[in-house]
């Protein structure tokens, strides 16, 4: 509040806090989309890094967005857009979390799918069920995917590793009106994702977030994703090759249907 203003810093169609780069990347489905069979399109990926987040993750891989100042260069949704060109096949909103700004990403995408930019989302789905609900349309209608974060579905565990409740995540997301779909082209409409975090995340913690999935929709794919040391937990070990392999036969019995180990180049021996 200035001068009896209310002044909006970042997150309205008009002024969006991110960076962003264009990047020979795999799309977020990765490591369930295209890119896994080496089919991904030719051209490059915008990679928009929202610099704030709904959560407060001890094991943010992105957390030096922390250190962005609010009132930082900010770009419009139009001018974000515009960062497009003829060889940009996707975009995609990482963070932070697009949850954050979503007001922004949603005008950004807009413009995006009119230059036939596919759109998609990584993120933790804490946003109004109405932003997601309209997130997970323009994924539909341009082939994209929405990527919902779950670290547990033991509410202690996951307010202790994320900073938030998991009431809102990736259960309301997946049983969305369209959440539960994978009609659109080219990728798994939405795709559910967990960081094997050693000494937190379990394959017992993964078999009950998998039965959970399969409970809902058994063709939602899950992603597992390996952890490496950074921020508020550099003393843990990367997760082991053992660790992984035991989450995903434990994913398996859940009863998901497609499901892979991502970042396997982190993978520890033990």
């Amino acid at each position: 509040m200035r001068g009896g203003k209310l002044v909006h810093l970042a997150g309205t169609p008009t002024r969006g806090l991110l960076q962003w780069i264009a990047i020979r990347y795999p799309p977020t489905a990765w490591p369930i989309g295209p890119a896994k069979a080496g089919n991904t399109p030719v051209g490059h990926n915008l990679a928009v890094f929202y610099a704030s987040c709904t959560a407060d993750c001890l094991f943010c891989q992105n957390w030096h967005f922390r250190e962005a100042s609010p009132e930082g260069k900010t770009l419009s949704a139009r001018e974000l857009a515009a960062a497009a060109n003829s060889r940009t096949f996707c975009v995609c909103y990482f963070g932070g979390d697009p949850a954050s700004q979503m007001p922004h990403a949603l005008a950004a995408s807009r413009y995006l799918a009119e230059r036939g930019v596919r759109v998609c989302w990584e993120t933790n789905g804490t946003m109004h069920l109405r932003l997601l609900d309209a997130a997970v349309q323009v994924s539909l209608e341009t082939g994209g995917c929405v990527k919902v974060r779950s670290q547990g579905v033991r509410r202690r565990l996951h307010l202790a590793l994320t900073g938030v409740s998991n009431r809102r995540d990736v259960g309301k997301t997946l049983r969305g009106p369209r959440g539960g779909s994978t009609s659109a082209p080219r990728l798994p409409l939405v795709i559910a994702s967990t960081l094997l975090v050693p000494g937190y995340v379990d394959a017992d913690q993964v078999g009950q977030i998998a039965r959970f999935i399969a409970s809902i929709n058994l063709r939602i794919p899950y992603a597992l994703l390996a952890f490496a040391p950074h921020f508020y937990l550099p003393d843990l070990p990367c997760t082991s090759a053992r660790h992984a392999q035991e989450a995903e036969a434990a994913a398996a019995r859940g009863g998901t249907g497609q499901r892979a180990v991502g970042n396997r180049h982190l993978l520890g021996r033990e």
